[in-house]
């Protein structure tokens, strides 16, 4: 059995044994109690692997569920519409990534780095169980967090049309990856999200805006035009990941109710900045040079490395 002995602190950056710290040891004893869908076999790392993407069916408890419901919708009112911390954007504008404010505005209200501003989401996107697995998927030793957002599809919200994530970051890393939980029943009339399987292996790091048409990717990736999409309708509590280099969309809520989901982009360990700005704070950036290593454990926290395992 593999037993994590240790763990980021998060103000020294050294890493801690449980039994140094009274408040990790009890935090960690009291996620084992917590049952999560946590262990992957060598068939789903093969799938998510080779097509790109993967859903885990009941991913979290009843209990869990609730617990991430309950976190996600008080850390979202207390952030008061502001999109991300460090930077002056609010829910709705412009943020250089969409091109049209007005009609993106009405797809998602989308809130980022939570885990800055929330304690109960900075514990539940600090378990190392879920680095873990983004780690295993991925196929890399380490796992920093990059950002987490909350997705929340009102009732007729737009469409999400097809796009990657990977080049608006901050790296370039064709193995960057995230996990999208569903808070709500996801499914295909309020908006649940598609994939196209295989996708990222024919795709790159250009950086292409994501506009109104739907089709609007193909333009760049002909090759893949007639490739069969996969839809991903989930129950609350499951989840899916998906590589940043997935072409993925989602439907428009067709429905009178809200589609939400608290999702988490993970950057491979050893990265190194690229020149985007994207969601780094601006007092961040000032000290930033291309080439330079993205090791901030303020910003992005490593949550597992396998250097940290040993069998017991």
């Amino acid at each position: 059995m593999l037993i994590n002995k240790s763990e980021k602190n998060l103000t020294s950056g050294k890493l801690l044994s449980y039994s140094d710290d009274p408040a990790i040891t009890k935090c960690f004893v009291h996620k084992q109690n917590i049952i999560m869908k946590h262990q992957l076999t060598k068939e789903q790392i093969q799938y998510y692997q080779t097509n790109g993407f993967i859903v885990i069916e009941d991913f979290l408890s009843a209990d869990e569920l609730e617990h991430w419901r309950k976190a996600v919708t008080t850390a979202v009112k207390e952030r008061a519409g502001i999109k991300i911390p460090g930077k002056d954007i609010k829910i709705g504008e412009a943020d250089g990534i969409n091109e049209d404010a007005d009609y993106f505005g009405k797809v998602f209200d989308q809130l980022l780095n939570l885990w800055q501003t929330n304690n109960e989401v900075k514990e539940l996107m600090f378990d190392n169980r879920i680095g873990k697995m983004a780690a295993q998927l991925a196929g890399v030793d380490g796992i920093r967090i990059w950002h987490d957002q909350a997705l929340i599809k009102r009732p007729w919200a737009n469409p999400t049309a097809w796009h990657l994530d990977t080049p608006f970051w901050s790296f370039s890393d064709k193995k960057a990856i995230s996990i999208w939980v569903a808070l709500d029943n996801a499914t295909l009339e309020n908006g649940c999200l598609f994939f196209i399987p295989g996708s990222h292996t024919q795709t790159s790091f250009n950086k292409i805006t994501i506009g109104r048409n739907m089709d609007g990717i193909f333009d760049v990736y002909p090759q893949l035009k007639n490739t069969t999409p996969v839809a991903a309708p989930m129950t609350a509590g499951s989840c899916s990941f998906h590589n940043g280099l997935t072409i993925h969309g989602a439907n428009a809520n067709m429905t009178n109710g809200f589609r939400r989901a608290m999702t988490c982009a993970y950057m491979p360990d050893g990265n190194l900045f690229n020149g985007e700005p994207n969601i780094l704070p601006d007092a961040y950036l000032k000290h930033l040079k291309i080439g330079d290593p993205l090791n901030n454990d303020d910003q992005n926290p490593l949550i597992y490395h396998a250097s940290t395992m040993v069998k017991a």
